[in-house]
């Protein structure tokens, strides 16, 4: 399962048992940290999620910044909580290419906000399910 971790939401993707394709799911609207560990731990134990991929967010430069250090705790934390892998994949411009498609696609802005993350979460999967590939 891919996480866009956001300061308000969550975008979510998950791939298909063969690790072929990659799906958004519903986005997380964030609460407290607690009870979004909560409900990532109870979505994964009912989707049978094996590793959580979590963005890093990464300066152009490749360094990492604030917010890289904040996935890294969030992922640490949502480790702990699940006792599941989490791996980190560069994230840099995941955002952007999501708006990108999502404002060529026509659909309106109040919707394109609303979709930006979970098609943000679908593209890192993607990057990372094709990195896999013999």
């Amino acid at each position: 399962m891919a996480l866009d971790l956001g300061q308000r939401r969550i975008g979510l993707a998950i791939s298909d048992e063969l690790g072929i394709t990659a799906q958004g799911l519903d986005t997380l609207e964030r609460t407290r940290l607690r009870e979004d560990l909560d409900r990532l731990a109870l979505l994964a134990s009912e989707r049978g999620v094996t590793l959580f991929l979590v963005g890093n967010p990464l300066h152009m430069s490749g360094r990492e910044g604030r917010q890289a250090g904040f996935a890294r705790e969030f992922g640490e934390l949502l480790g702990r909580r699940t006792r599941l892998p989490v791996e980190y994949w560069d994230e840099r411009l995941t955002t952007v290419e999501a708006t990108r498609v999502l404002r060529e696609s026509g659909i309106s802005s109040r919707k394109r906000a609303r979709s930006v993350d979970r098609l943000s979460a679908v593209l890192l999967l993607e990057s990372y399910l094709d990195s896999l590939a013999p």
